[in-house]
C-alpha cells in the first residue's frame, strides 16, 4: 500500500463508490503480513515512500518469490538486491515485466509507471570498472524511486584529468553517490569540487591491506572535505535510497497546503 493507493481508496469510500467494509478489508493487512517466515512491512511505503526491499543473501529462492509476491500484490513497487542467478531466473519467470539487472545484481518491477518525485538529477560516480556493481545498485535504486539519475564512471584519483573534465556534471546534480574502493579518496576530492551533498560508499576493491573495504571507510569517515556523508562497505542501495530521499520533492506523502479563493 502506498501513499496514491491509499489516497484513492479514501477517496472512492468519501464518494460512495467503495463500502467502509470492503475499505477495512483492504486495510486489513496493515502494517504487516505474517508469512511466517517473514512479516512483510506493508505499512513502510505508507512511512518513508517506498515499499520494503528485499535483501537476497540468506534466503532461498521459495522465500524470495513469497515476499515478492505480497509487495507486488500490495501495489509495488518491487527491487530484490543482491540476487543468485537462481532466485534472478526464478523473478523472471514470475513477474515477466520485470528486469534483472546484472551489474547491479537486482531485480525490479513496477506495476505502474514510476512517478518522477526528484528535485534535480542525482549524479553516480564510480572511481574504477570494479565499482560498477555497487555503482548500478545505488543507480537503480534512486530511479525505481522516481529520481532522474546520471552516471560517470571510472574518474579515480589515479588519473584526476578524466574527473576534472566532468566538473561541469558534478556541479549540476542535486546529489552526489561516490563509490570507490582502493585507498577510498574520491569522495573527497568531489566534494571539494562541488556544493551538493556527497554520499560515500566504499567498496570491497583492493588489495590485502585494503582489508575488504575498511580502508576506504576509514579513509572516507576521515574525508578533509566538508559534506561527504558515508555508508557502510558496498551499500550501493543504502546510498541510492539516501540519495532519494534527500532529492525528493516536497512536501511528502500528498500533505499539499490548502489554499482558498
Amino acid at each position: 500500500m502506498n501513499p496514491e493507493a491509499l489516497r484513492e481508496l479514501l477517496a472512492q469510500v468519501a464518494a460512495g463508490r467503495v463500502s467502509p467494509e470492503d475499505a477495512a478489508e483492504r486495510l486489513a493487512l496493515l502494517p504487516f503480513e505474517d508469512l511466517g517466515f517473514a512479516r512483510v512491512d506493508h505499512h513502510r511505503a505508507l512511512r518513508g515512500g517506498f515499499p520494503e526491499v528485499i535483501f537476497g543473501p540468506g534466503k532461498t529462492v521459495e522465500q524470495i518469490l513469497a515476499i515478492a509476491e505480497r509487495i507486488v500484490a500490495q501495489g509495488g513497487p518491487l527491487l530484490a538486491t543482491r540476487l543468485s542467478p537462481e532466485a534472478a531466473r526464478r523473478l523472471e519467470q514470475h513477474f515477466p515485466a520485470g528486469r534483472f539487472y546484472p551489474a547491479a545484481r537486482a531485480f525490479a518491477y513496477a506495476p505502474q509507471p514510476v512517478a518522477e518525485r526528484g528535485t534535480g538529477t542525482i549524479l553516480v560516480v564510480a572511481a574504477g570498472t570494479g565499482d560498477l556493481p555497487v555503482a548500478e545498485e545505488a543507480a537503480l535504486t534512486a530511479e525505481l524511486m522516481g529520481n532522474r539519475v546520471e552516471r560517470l564512471n571510472d574518474v579515480g584519483v589515479a588519473g584526476l584529468h578524466r574527473l576534472l573534465s566532468a566538473a561541469g556534471q558534478l556541479r549540476r546534480a542535486h546529489v552526489i553517490v561516490v563509490v570507490a574502493g582502493m585507498e577510498g579518496a574520491l569522495p573527497s576530492v568531489v566534494a571539494g569540487l562541488t556544493s551538493s551533498p556527497v554520499i560515500a560508499v566504499p567498496t570491497s576493491i583492493g588489495y590485502g591491506a585494503g582489508m575488504g573495504g575498511i580502508a576506504a571507510l576509514l579513509s572516507m569517515l576521515n574525508a578533509c572535505a566538508p559534506g561527504v556523508l558515508v555508508v557502510n562497505i558496498d551499500n550501493g542501495f543504502g546510498a541510492g535510497f539516501a540519495a532519494a530521499l534527500v532529492n525528493r520533492r516536497r512536501p511528502e506523502a500528498g500533505c499539499e497546503p490548502s489554499t482558498s479563493t
